[in-house]
């Protein structure tokens, strides 16, 4: 098994191929390619042609399926994928226009839906996965397919190849294990350190250059680092640069695939190995004095080094610990050379612990031009086994980009988080008093449709899905059998036998698939998350704001008669307008409204909500902010209130579970009627004498005993410090002095009084004005 990937068999690789967009692999006679459809209803093209260029559906042993119609639509456009095939075409000399495509799946395949093919010679694959804009009002998003292929001859220990580079590189060169190297590099230029086999560490080291030419050593120091950055190690965004003792900043991260590295100890040393019982092993610090020799750098026992990829942590009694690498195959960091340096990096030795996962392999080193242009990002898996995705802006990002350049990574997305020049505290007053605008684009969306979609929904949720009317929208849980909660979320009933789930995460739609594949039922879960991107118009002036915007047909409410929890199809600029779709729902406790639209219309959608809503005091909310509004409105949030450990009472909305009403078994339902009947912990509010803001897990005490722990703090404007806690029921209730634990949970108290939640609005009245 290769690091980080699904259990495949040997000679057995898989490849994704995203909505709209394709993937290319070489075939050589016998080899078998097997195209799966996850989600169902996803049609797919393959196209075959050999090493001449030509075309034919017989080289995968089946008859044509006609012109690669929907090959020929995504080269027009401007996906990643859609470049490389072009090049691709280019260079081999197809002709699309003559080619015969084999088409595979349609408007009804099932859910984990396969086909195979056996290539009948060498030839080169594409694999296609054709798609149309999705309408917010429609659910015919696009899907992504799966490409495995079996090796006929696989190698006795596949070894993966390099990918392939960012851009045309400069210098790309393998280092070996156990080897290092020395390399120059120019202000500007880019430096990616790859992991091409996985779990494989990279000690980097860089030395001002100017300052080396006049004999005075500058180097990255990891404590300057530290410091000026308040974190373990740097990443892309604010905290992004690496600093010499003298605070200059010698290289930034730009991507990071990776996100777990060494806490900046010594790269592996002689003395290391000897107090092992290994005199004379090989090391990176002595390669690196090899390689630093030329430029007059002494040698040192211990190189401090950057050690990218190396698994490292401090745990609570501050020992260091180490595991394997948390690196997968083709795992890397990008740097940015902010002045001339001379850098150092290494393909570590060590063979004898876990640092490599027992088996030493190669780095990849390449360097680029300053002229190319890479964003920055991170990347994001959606589960364990999903391929990588890296951080991307969402469609409303450069609307949100007018007012801050503080962004922060949420979910796979760049997020506002603090408007420049406004700051968390007068957003949230905007939300209170006025209104605000805030990007929710990375919420989760599938759509679930079929025959039995009403049934899988009803089976999969706490809510009575059957008294659901179109139209309407409901808040709900989702659960595990053991009633632990997998997320909430709101379910949106388009018609009869179509919904839209929106939640926090990915694992909530796979859910509903894998129980829709275990019972047998007719139903389609299909993710539609990149064709429905959402801003949140929030606060008392909302309606106002809104009023004159939106067309809606005659068959469906205007925005005066949209009730709380009811969604509307409408339209901005009258009948021929922007299609949307708008919920009268949010998250901050006010009066407010999410209104969903293609990616492609969202500049124009932000544009006219913020001219109609400027004159009126809207201003733009960050992620701050937001969590203040949340926590004052005691909403709750994942990884915060509730995880798979705790029910929807613990987390608060016990009120999403009708045990009383809902006829039928559901899934939890045993578990959820056992802890109703005997509740352990209840989620509450507490309010916090003096100034000291708690954190999440700090622990709730009475006297010497823990009863609880926070769930959720802030200092709010108009509470002092409050935050939200999960209680032992016997000591929650309102009133009960308690104290919150700091520092090792005794010496430093907190007095705290439990009170109920929300803190603001009890009533909610102002939701429902």
């Amino acid at each position: 098994m290769l690091p980080g990937l699904p259990r495949l068999r040997p000679g057995v690789e898989r490849y994704v191929v995203p909505p709209c967009g394709s993937v290319t692999v070489d075939l050589l006679a016998g080899d078998r390619v097997t195209l799966v459809d996850p989600a169902g209803r996803q049609p797919g093209e393959l196209l075959a042609f050999d090493r001449a260029g030509r075309s034919a559906a017989g080289l995968l042993g089946v008859g044509s399926g006609g012109r690669p119609d929907g090959l020929m639509d995504l080269l027009g456009r401007r996906e990643v994928s859609a470049a490389v095939l072009r090049r691709l075409l280019a260079t081999r000399g197809v002709d699309l226009s003559q080619a015969e495509t084999v088409k595979v799946f349609g408007p009804q395949s099932r859910a984990g839906a396969a086909e195979s093919f056996v290539a009948e010679g060498a030839l080169t694959l594409v694999a296609a996965a054709p798609g149309a804009a999705m309408l917010p009002f429609e659910q015919t998003a696009p899907g992504s397919l799966t490409l495995f292929v079996e090796r006929a001859a696989p190698q006795n220990r596949p070894r993966r190849a390099a990918p392939a580079p960012l851009a045309d590189p400069i210098r790309d060169e393998t280092i070996d294990p156990g080897t290092a190297v020395a390399y120059e590099v120019k202000a500007g230029e880019w430096i990616q350190i790859l992991d091409v086999q996985g779990r494989e560490c990279s000690d980097f080291q860089a030395f001002s250059l100017r300052a080396l030419e006049r004999g005075i050593l500058r180097d990255i120091d990891p404590t300057t680092t530290r410091s000026l950055n308040g974190s373990l190690y740097p990443m892309p965004g604010l905290a992004a640069k690496y600093f010499s003792v003298d605070h200059e900043p010698l290289v930034e991260v730009v991507q990071d695939t990776c996100g777990r590295h060494d806490t900046f100890g010594l790269a592996c040393t002689a003395r290391y190995y000897e107090d092992q019982g290994y005199p004379g092993h090989v090391n990176c610090s002595d390669n690196m004095n090899r390689a630093a020799a030329p430029y007059g750098i002494a040698p040192r026992a211990g190189w401090p080094a950057i050690n990218f990829f190396f698994n490292t942590s401090l745990d609570d009694t501050h020992l260091l610990g180490q595991d394997d690498p948390w690196s997968r195959p083709g795992d890397y960091v990008l740097l940015r050379a902010l002045t001339d340096l001379v850098c150092f990096s290494s393909a570590c030795p060590d063979d004898i612990d876990s640092s490599n996962a027992w088996d030493p392999t190669e780095i990849q080193l390449r360097l680029y031009k300053e002229n190319e242009s890479f964003s920055r990002a991170v990347a994001w898996r959606a589960t364990a086994d999903a391929e990588p995705k890296m951080t991307e802006e969402t469609a409303f990002h450069s609307c949100f980009a007018r007012h801050t350049r503080d962004f922060a990574e949420y979910k796979g997305n760049w997020l506002a988080s603090e408007m420049t020049g406004r700051g968390a505290i007068e957003e949230y007053w905007a939300c209170r008093e006025k209104a605000a605008v805030m990007d929710l684009s990375p919420l989760r969306k599938f759509e679930v449709l079929g025959p039995d979609a009403e049934a899988l929904l009803q089976l999969c949720l706490t809510r009575d899905v059957k008294r659901l009317s179109g139209g309407q929208v409901v808040y709900t849980a989702m659960c595990y059998d053991h009633g632990g909660m997998i997320d909430d979320g709101t379910l949106l009933r388009l018609g009869d036998d179509t919904f839209r789930w929106i939640g926090g995460c990915e694992t909530s739609g796979l859910w509903l698939r894998e129980q829709a594949e275990a019972k047998g039922l007719d139903a389609w879960v299909r993710p539609s998350t990149d064709q429905l991107h959402n801003i949140a118009l929030q606060g008392p002036l909302s309606r106002d704001i809104l009023r004159g915007l939106l067309w809606t047909p005659p068959g469906r409410p205007s925005l005066d008669e949209l009730g709380w929890f009811r969604l509307t199809v409408a339209r901005i600029g009258g009948f021929e307008g922007i299609p949307l779709v708008v919920t009268r729902s949010g998250y901050t406790g006010e009066l407010g409204y999410e209104i969903f639209c293609h990616p492609k219309d969202a500049e124009a959608v932000f544009d006219a909500v913020w001219q109609a809503g400027e004159p009126l005091g809207l201003a733009p909310l960050g992620m701050k902010a937001l969590d203040m509004l949340r926590i004052e409105a005691g909403l709750i949030a994942a990884d915060a209130e509730f995880c798979d450990q705790t029910d929807p009472f613990e987390a608060g909305i016990g009120f999403t579970v009708p045990l009383k009403t809902k006829q039928g078994d559901f899934i939890g339902r045993a578990a959820l009627e056992e802890r109703a009947a005997h509740p352990q912990r209840k989620l509450v509010g507490l309010t916090l004498e003096g100034g000291t803001v708690p954190v999440n897990g700090d622990p709730v005490c009475l006297g010497r005993a823990q009863v609880g722990q926070v769930t959720s703090a802030m200092r709010s404007p108009q509470f002092g410090v409050i935050a939200l806690a999960r209680l032992a029921v016997t000591h929650a209730a309102p009133d009960t002095a308690l104290e919150v634990g700091q520092l090792d949970g005794r010496q430093k108290r907190l007095p705290a009084t439990v009170t109920t939640i929300p803190f603001y609005d009890p009533k909610k009245e102002r939701v429902r004005a």
